[in-house]
C-alpha cells in the first residue's frame, strides 16, 4: 500500500517474523529498567521547532540549524560522579574512569550505582518508585528533566541493536546494572520512543517521510540497522522532489551506518538524473545546486545537451560561481568534475581552448585533450594504451543522446584550406527522422566561418516517397563568400569502403546549404531494412570532403 494513503495511526511491519510487542514496558518480561531523562527544548528552539516537522523541507532545515548550533555549543552537561559512567550516543567500548562525548551531543547515557558503591539500587519487587525519590539520580542533571521510566528487556534490545549489545555485554560492572538512565533531547524524544517499540514488535506508527527520516536518524546512533533499512525502503517508495534527493545524497555523510541507506542514495541519484536530464531547461537551476547533485547529473549516460561542449562550459561556470579561488577550483575539477567531461566529444575548436585555460591544471589538460585526439583519430591501439597507462575511465568515451551529433574531423591548411568530416549515426536515430524529422551534427571550422552537416528525413519530389537527404549548411550569415568544392560518401555494404554518392562546387554567400534530398535514390523502406547496404553493425559511416577554391567578399 503507498505511504502516502496510509491513515493516521496506521501501523507498517518490516516484515521480521520476531515481535515481542507484548513484552514491551512489561516488568514480566524485563530485566531491566530505563530511565529516560528529556532536555526540554529552549524557548528560542520552540518558536522555530513547535511540533516537529511536517515536511521534508523544514526536516531539513531543522536538522541544519540544529547541527551548526551543536558545533557552536560544545558544553555538555555531561558530569562524572562516583559510580556514575557517562556515554554518548554511539556507544564506544566502555572503559573506566573514561568520559566519551557525542559530536552532535545529543544522547548521554548513565549507568548508576549505589552512593555508597557497594551495590545496586534494587528493588525486589520491581518498584523504581524508590529511585524516582532519591536525589542521588539527578545529581550532575539540570533541573526541570521530563523523566520517563520503562521496563526493557537486554536481550530483545541487544538483540536488534549493537548500542545496547555493547553496553550490556561490556565486561565491567556497569553492564550490570538494573537501572540505566538515557538524557536526549526533547526533539528526539518521539523518534527514540518509537525505535524501542520498533525494537520490539517490527512496527511503525509514523506516517511522514520527515517522520521516518527522524527514526532513521535515531536508529543509526543507536545501531538498529533493521530500522534503518526499513526507514530507508518506506522514503524510497514515498514521492520525492529535488530537495528531497540532495538531501538523501547528503545522509551517508550524516551516518555512522552509511551502508544501510545505498539504496535510497541510489534512488536519489536515478531521481536526479531523470529530473534535469535536460540540462537546458534547468540550467539557472542548476547553478545553484551543491556539487554532490552536479556530480550525480553529470555522471548520468541519459543527459541530453546540444553537445558535450555545454557541459564543459557549464562546469566551467558552475566551478567559478562555487570555487572563486583559482587553486582549490583547480583541485576540485582535477579530482571531481573534470573527470565527468567527455572530452573525447568535444569539438575540436573547444578542446584548444581547454589546453589555454586556466581553470585546469596544465597537465590535467594536456592529458585530456591528448586522450580525446586518440579518440577521433580513431586508433583503437593507441586508444586502449592510452586508457591504460593513464587510467581513465571507459565511462567518458560513452556517448551521451546529444541534440548535436558528434564528428570527426581532419583539416588542412595547405596545400589548401580543406577538411574531411565523418558523422555516424545509429540506426534508431535514423528511425526517429521519420517521417519529416532533422538531425544535426556539431558545428565545425573551415575557412573562418562554422559550417554543420544535418540529416533529413525527406519526400523525394520525383516519386513522392520518403527518402534519406544529406545537407551541408554555413551556420551564420556573413560578408564572406566561399567557393567549395564538396563530395559526400557513405561506406556500403559488401567492401565496406567509403563510396562517393554526390560532389560538386556551390557557393556560399552566408546562411545557405547544399546537399540531396535522397542521397541514396532509395525510398525510405529500403534504405532502412534489415538488409540494407549502409547500415554495418547498426551505424550508417557518412563523410563529407570540403575544399575550399576561392574567397571573395561581397
Amino acid at each position: 500500500m503507498d505511504p502516502a494513503l496510509w491513515p493516521t495511526g496506521a501501523r507498517a511491519r518490516s516484515g521480521s517474523d520476531s515481535d515481542f510487542a507484548f513484552a514491551f514496558n512489561d516488568r514480566n518480561f524485563s530485566d531491566r529498567v530505563l530511565r529516560i531523562e528529556i532536555i526540554p527544548v529552549s524557548a528560542q528552539e520552540s518558536k522555530s521547532d513547535p511540533e516537529g516537522c511536517s515536511s521534508i523541507a523544514d526536516w531539513a532545515s531543522n536538522r541544519k540549524r540544529k547541527r551548526e548550533e551543536n558545533k557552536k555549543d560544545d558544553v555538555v552537561d555531561v558530569l562524572m560522579h562516583r559510580g556514575e559512567q557517562i556515554l554518548n550516543g554511539n556507544m564506544p567500548n566502555i572503559e573506566d574512569g573514561v568520559t566519551y562525548k557525542n559530536e552532535d551531543e545529543e544522547a548521554v547515557l548513565m549507568v548508576k550505582e549505589s552512593p555508597s558503591g557497594g551495590g545496586v539500587h534494587t528493588n525486589p519487587l520491581g518498584d523504581e518508585a524508590a529511585h524516582m525519590d532519591d536525589s542521588s539520580w539527578i545529581v550532575g542533571c539540570k533541573m526541570g528533566l521530563e523523566v520517563k521510566t520503562i521496563h526493557i528487556s537486554s536481550p530483545i534490545l541487544a538483540a536488534k541493536s549493537r548500542f545496547f549489545y555493547k553496553l550490556f555485554s561490556n565486561e565491567t560492572r556497569e553492564s550490570k546494572q538494573r537501572h540505566v538512565t538515557l538524557r536526549i533531547p526533547a526533539s528526539e524524544e518521539a523518534a527514540f520512543m518509537n525505535l524501542l517499540n520498533f525494537m520490539y514488535g517490527n512496527t511503525l506508527s509514523t506516517t511522514t517521510p520527515s517522520a521516518w527520516l527522524d527514526m532513521l536518524m535515531a536508529a543509526d546512533k543507536y545501531e538498529v540497522a533493521s530500522c534503518m533499512r526499513f526507514c530507508s525502503r518506506l522514503l524510497q517508495i514515498s514521492p520525492m522532489t529535488c530537495e528531497s534527493a540532495l538531501l538523501y545524497l547528503d545522509l551517508p555523510s550524516m551516518l555512522l551506518m552509511p551502508e544501510a541507506v545505498q539504496p535510497l542514495t541510489n534512488v536519489a541519484k536515478q531521481f536526479l538524473a531523470a529530473h534535469y536530464r535536460d540540462m537546458t531547461k534547468f540550467e539557472e537551476e542548476l547553478l545553484n545546486l551543491p556539487l554532490a547533485g552536479i556530480e550525480v547529473i553529470l555522471s548520468s549516460d541519459d543527459l541530453q545537451v546540444a553537445s558535450e561542449d555545454c557541459v564543459y562550459d557549464f562546469v566551467l561556470k558552475w566551478a567559478r560561481t562555487h570555487y572563486p579561488n583559482l587553486e582549490e577550483r583547480r583541485g576540485m575539477l582535477g579530482t571531481r568534475l573534470g573527470c565527468l567531461i567527455r572530452f573525447p566529444h568535444m569539438s575540436y575548436q573547444k578542446l584548444m581552448k581547454v589546453i589555454a585555460c586556466n581553470d585546469f591544471h596544465p597537465e590535467l589538460a594536456s592529458t585530456v585533450v591528448l586522450e580525446a585526439l586518440f579518440f577521433k583519430k580513431g586508433s583503437p591501439r593507441q586508444l586502449s594504451r592510452a586508457v591504460e597507462e593513464l587510467n581513465f575511465s571507459l565511462r567518458r568515451f560513452i556517448e551521451r543522446p546529444y541534440k548535436h551529433r558528434p564528428i570527426k574531423v581532419i583539416q588542412f591548411e595547405l596545400p589548401r584550406r580543406q577538411c574531411v568530416v565523418y558523422l555516424d549515426l545509429k540506426r534508431e536515430e535514423c528511425a526517429r527522422l521519420f517521417p519529416s524529422g532533422r538531425l544535426y551534427s556539431q558545428a565545425f571550422y573551415l575557412g573562418g566561418q562554422w559550417f554543420f552537416l544535418s540529416a533529413h528525413c525527406n519526400i523525394d519530389q520525383q516519386t513522392n516517397l520518403n527518402c534519406f537527404g544529406l545537407f551541408l549548411s554555413m551556420q551564420e550569415k556573413g560578408s564572406v563568400s566561399f567557393a567549395v568544392d564538396y563530395e559526400f560518401a557513405a561506406r556500403s555494404k559488401p567492401t565496406e569502403e567509403y563510396m562517393s554518392k554526390y560532389k560538386g562546387t556551390y557557393t556560399f554567400t552566408g546562411g545557405n546549404a547544399v546537399g540531396y534530398r535522397n542521397l541514396f535514390s532509395l525510398p525510405w523502406p529500403a534504405f532502412m531494412a534489415n538488409d540494407s547496404l549502409y547500415f554495418i553493425k547498426g551505424i550508417l559511416h557518412l563523410r563529407a570532403e570540403l575544399t575550399i577554391r576561392t574567397v571573395t567578399l561581397s
